[in-house]
């Protein structure tokens, strides 16, 4: 499973990191951004949840 997210409509909220910080961070220019490649099989939920919460629906996380 991957995760991605469109940066340009990042609003820097931080409800991502808040919800996956496994999979998600924030970056030094303040937009969140994805730090691993694969998301863990234990993150799974998490990061879907991240994506359904996200306010902007920058974040895809697909197979």
């Amino acid at each position: 499973m991957k995760a991605e997210i469109n940066r340009d409509g990042c609003i820097s909220c931080g409800l991502c990191i808040a919800t996956c910080p496994e999979v998600f961070q924030m970056a030094d220019d303040n937009l969140a951004e994805v730090i691993v490649d694969e998301v863990p099989a234990d993150a799974e939920e998490s990061a879907i949840e991240a994506q359904e919460g996200c306010p902007v629906s920058v974040i895809k996380v697909e197979e």
